[in-house]
């Protein structure tokens, strides 16, 4: 399958096709509940089932690449979907249109003491935790078909979701996928070759450098102004600049970073933060804009709308940069032999991660009773063989989660 970039078309042409990005992600920033996991499940549906933007390997080879960078993972994913479709005003529509949703959400949150309570309320929560479960296990029941179709590549595939499920260091994500690698490149190289899908990325060599050069200086520039009476805006940028270039392994990874930069110096207090995470696990959309309510209460200037803006800034620009950095390499590179033997490996390893994140936390943190898997079945039936939207399954299993809360 050919992607062609709207980098040659006409500027209406290009217009239209940004406003299309925009809404069909912000669509997804309203109903991708679950995590970085699930959202890649429902880029998956949305762009390789339904629309075909991209073919299966292509998008699984995408979610490979950011995967093993720094950065929210299912964002930078996101981007480089809207740059493909529209350019560099695609990637920010589809941007905007994932992040927006859940950041408005938590700067609303940040501003009141409210959240959702009682059954009702907690009932919405659970089911659409739920419809989380169906959406990942469609992924990984689609994928595993297509890309672990023999004995090694299922076998890499578990051997990830092995390293996943019991070793509890931060990196492990990143060591299961340089491991399938590895290992690809050891036995996959018997497996004849197939047509990968060419992804034309309208990034020049020339902007990637730029990028990588605008990343390095945006990390150590900051830190030495900082030094010399920088205003507070940039000591507030810097600070979720370093959390966003510092994360390896998903959106979760940043808490911990996070914590330290302002917890533990006193700029946000452990209650606050601690009650905004609790937020941020409850709103769709990619949990960087966790930095949003941060942005808003930190005891550093300028607070409210505009901290949130420097702080969601700040956060996401890192894993931007990086991403845009390599992307001009990355397509020539994965046609050599040797380089799809390694994707190969990581793909496999890709489905493995997800069915280890499948147990942990997504079914973990939600399936709790009969009626919980009942429900999930339900979501998954009417996604793999019914075909219907997933806007249509959240909503089923939002009330669900209701009826199933007030049967307790």
């Amino acid at each position: 399958m050919t992607i062609v970039p709207f980098g040659a078309a006409p500027e209406r042409q290009r217009t239209a096709a940004a406003w299309e990005v925009l809404f069909i992600f912000l669509r997804l920033g309203v109903t991708c509940f679950g995590g970085p996991i699930a959202h890649i499940g429902y880029f998956r549906n949305e762009f390789v089932v339904r629309r075909r933007w991209l073919d299966e390997r292509a998008y699984a080879d995408l979610v490979g690449l950011c995967q093993f960078l720094p950065g929210p993972a299912s964002s930078q994913v996101g981007f480089s979907i809207g740059l493909m479709r529209a350019g560099y005003l695609g990637g920010l529509a589809a941007w905007t249109g994932f992040t927006l949703p859940s950041a408005l959400v938590l700067v609303l949150f940040a501003y009141s003491a409210g959240a959702l309570g009682g059954p009702i309320g907690l009932g919405l929560l659970h089911g659409l935790k739920l419809v989380a479960v169906a959406i990942v296990a469609q992924a990984v029941w689609g994928m595993a078909r297509t890309l672990c179709p023999d004995r090694v590549r299922a076998s890499i595939a578990v051997l990830a979701a092995l390293i996943i499920l019991f070793v509890t260091s931060p990196f492990a994500q990143i060591g299961a996928i340089a491991l399938g690698g590895v290992v690809g490149l050891w036995l996959c190289r018997t497996i004849s070759p197939s047509d990968s899908g060419h992804v034309a990325m309208p990034v020049s060599r020339r902007v990637g450098m730029a990028a990588f050069l605008a990343f390095g200086a945006l990390l150590f520039a900051p830190p030495v102004l900082g030094q010399h009476g920088a205003p507070g805006g940039l000591s507030l940028f810097n600070a979720f600049y370093q959390s966003g270039a510092l994360v390896f392994g998903g959106g979760h990874v940043v808490l911990p970073l996070l914590h330290e930069a302002f917890v533990t110096p006193g700029l946000v207090s452990d209650d606050a933060f601690l009650a905004g995470y609790g937020a941020a696990q409850a709103v769709p959309g990619p949990l960087f804009t966790f930095a949003a309510y941060l942005g808003v209460i930190v005891k550093l200037p300028p607070h409210g709308v505009a901290g949130a803006f420097l702080a969601l800034l700040g956060i996401f620009l890192p894993g931007i940069l990086i991403l845009i950095g390599v992307l001009p390499f990355w397509d020539s590179l994965r046609s050599r032999p040797a380089a799809q033997a390694i994707m190969r490996g990581v793909n496999a390893a890709v489905v493995g991660l997800l069915g280890a994140a499948l147990y942990t936390p997504v079914w973990t943190s939600a399936v709790k009773s009969s009626g919980d898997f009942g429900l999930v079945l339900v979501g998954f039936v009417l996604l793999t063989v019914w075909r219907a939207p997933p806007l249509v399954v959240v909503a089923i299993s939002a009330v669900g989660g209701i009826v199933l809360g007030q049967a307790a």
